[in-house]
């Protein structure tokens, strides 16, 4: 759930590696959502996310190295099974991001759609995780890459989430996002940024 410039990603020799890598290796290495199904305490967005809530992320590149460091305020409001996240990004380096997901729940699926993803996002959750998939039109040297995003939430308590998110493009990984998530309160501590309405 971020949306984040990845200008400083190499990916001028992402062809030549990806001849090098055996993507069905890699794809039947995943993990399963429904193993966290007994885990508790269970995620339910619709709670977690409600309120004010804040975060702290790195992103690294495909080597390991953080290349970029950012804070965030988030603002979740929910009725019923729609809800809005209202995200602003602070990175180290000053620039600020923001981004407005909108969020369907059906039962344990979910579905989101925001400004700088393509399609619709989609997930599922099991016990104390959540693991959803979309595709994230990032600016990159100039041009706009489309990178795929395997993002997984794992509820710690009632006040903290962990999030991981894998980035990848042509089915390799080019670099991983790492969050801290914190619930502050249940009451919205700020307006609704202008045109993020549920």
């Amino acid at each position: 759930m971020k949306r984040l410039a990845f200008k400083d990603l190499n990916f001028k020799n992402l062809a030549k590696v990806t001849l090098m890598v055996s993507i069905p290796f890699i794809s039947a290495c995943a993990v399963n959502i429904d193993e966290y199904s007994e885990v508790k305490p269970e995620l339910d967005l619709s709670e977690f996310f409600n309120g004010h809530l804040e975060a702290y992320g790195i992103v690294q590149d495909f080597k390991g190295k953080v290349s970029r460091r950012f804070t965030a305020d988030i603002l979740g409001q929910w009725e019923g099974d729609k809800g809005v996240l209202d995200e602003q990004f602070v990175f180290a380096d000053g620039e600020e991001q923001h981004r407005c997901w909108h969020l369907n729940k059906s039962g344990q699926e979910y579905t989101g759609t925001a400004g700088d993803v393509v399609g619709e996002a989609k997930g599922k959750v099991a016990g104390n995780a959540l693991n959803w998939s979309y595709i994230l039109s990032v600016p990159v040297e100039g041009k706009h890459w489309n990178i795929s995003l395997n993002d997984w939430m794992y509820l710690v308590d009632e006040n903290n989430l962990i999030n991981r998110a894998k980035m990848s493009k042509f089915g390799l990984e080019v670099g991983q996002i790492t969050l801290y998530i914190r619930k502050v309160s249940s009451q919205a501590h700020r307006p609704l940024t202008p045109g993020c309405r549920i």
